[in-house]
């Protein structure tokens, strides 16, 4: 064996067996540098491993204060946390459904999931904003297939065939945005002139009465609606 394949070897070894501390989430306390690891696979840029405590931004994006990495859910999209979806259920005699939290829902839904438990995350692309894009798993669990389970996350192409199949459940089960009248969350972000926390549900009904496009199949009646109210 060369010098040089003894030493590749070493640093193999070495990358391969660092350690992993333990961590609980939305600590943002007594932080220090998350540990990465990075390492080649067949035909693909490298791989990167991030791992440690996380706050939960919205329903599909991660923050890893240690080390100052924003990661967002490969393969899903959720509402943002200023949109506003509407219950099809009519309450008392008002013709304007009743509006929905979406985006906090769905916050709410993966930092449930989430908890105390450590996250782990394989890197393999960025987003046009600069957001890592990957598969982050908390006990064993793939957090983007549990958004899509209880209905507070959609599935993006390419996505593996599991995710359709828990969404194709979460849809028939009427989980989450699914039992909604919801815009879709690309039109809503290009649409939404205010996109501030303080973003009033008439907005995003006005929006939804003159939409493209929708995510919520089961509702074929959603476009019989009153007329633009103003805001």
């Amino acid at each position: 064996m060369t010098p040089t394949t003894v030493r590749s070897t070493l640093v193999a070894l070495m990358i391969t067996t660092l350690p992993y501390p333990a961590h609980t989430a939305d600590a943002l306390r007594e932080q220090e540098r998350s540990p990465i690891e990075t390492k080649a696979i067949p035909y693909t840029s490298p791989t990167t491993k991030i791992f440690g405590r996380t706050s939960v931004i919205d329903g599909r994006t991660l923050w890893f204060p240690k080390g100052g990495h924003k990661v967002r859910l490969a393969s899903i999209d959720a509402c943002e946390l200023p949109q506003w979806s509407y219950d099809p259920r009519r309450h008392g005699q008002t013709t304007v459904p009743k509006p929905v939290p979406c985006g906090p829902l769905a916050k709410a839904w993966l930092k449930r999931t989430i908890g105390n438990a450590q996250v782990r995350c394989i890197v393999q692309a960025r987003d046009a904003e600069g957001a890592l894009l990957g598969r982050c798993t908390v006990r064993g669990r793939d957090l983007a297939l549990e958004m899509l389970r209880v209905g507070w996350a959609r599935a993006n192409s390419p996505a593996p065939s599991e995710y359709f199949t828990w969404q194709n459940y979460a849809m028939s089960a009427r989980h989450g945005i699914w039992a909604t009248y919801v815009l879709d969350m690309p039109e809503w972000r290009a649409k939404a002139i205010d996109q501030t926390l303080s973003r009033r549900p008439i907005a995003d009904f006005n929006l939804l009465a003159e939409r493209e496009s929708e995510i919520s199949p089961p509702f074929e009646d959603a476009r019989k609606r009153p007329k633009r109210t103003d805001r």
